[in-house]
Parts: structure tokens; C-alpha cells; sequence
């Protein structure tokens, strides 16, 4: 049997024949790396749950009184605006 059985041709067959899959499929396009947004950048910062269930609370109440889009971001934006930090304590 071996002698039947030419070893590169039964490898070569099997690579192109039989795992290649379905036969006319094309492999899946490559997708491009996107140049992304230059206007932000994406973070990562801590909060103790407490604050994150405090920070969400404010959120879905600003929701609720009819600010649409409210997000975590968004409120976190406001607050870097309006902060008076001559008036912060040295305790945070």
C-alpha cells in the first residue's frame, strides 16, 4: 500500500483539496486599521464602586429630568468644567 501512495501528492491533495473548505469560498477580507479619532482619546481610570454607582445614579437622574444623552462621560466632562479647584480639600 505504501508503495501505491506517493507521499508529497497524498499531502499536497489534502492541504489544497480537502482542508481548504468549501470550494469558491473566499478567505474572509482583512479588515483595515481604522486612523481612529484624533478629537479623543480612549482611558482607563479607577473608581471605587461606590463612586461608580454614585456617578451612575446622577447619570440616569439627569436622564430622567430630560437630559437624553447623559453619559458617564458627559457628566464627568461637566464637572472637569465647573470645578472650583482652589476650593478642592487636601483630603482627595
Amino acid at each position: 500500500m505504501k508503495d501505491v501512495f506517493d507521499r508529497d501528492e497524498v499531502t499536497s491533495v489534502l492541504r489544497n483539496e480537502f482542508y481548504r473548505g468549501k470550494s469558491g469560498a473566499k478567505p474572509p477580507k482583512k479588515r483595515r486599521a481604522s486612523a481612529g479619532a484624533e478629537h479623543y482619546t480612549v482611558i482607563c481610570i479607577s473608581l471605587y464602586n461606590e463612586d461608580l454607582e454614585r456617578l451612575d445614579q446622577k447619570v440616569e437622574e439627569l436622564k430622567r429630568s430630560g437630559h437624553r444623552k447623559m453619559t458617564r462621560s458627559a457628566l464627568i466632562r461637566f464637572a472637569l468644567d465647573n470645578v472650583d479647584v482652589r476650593k478642592l480639600p487636601r483630603s482627595y
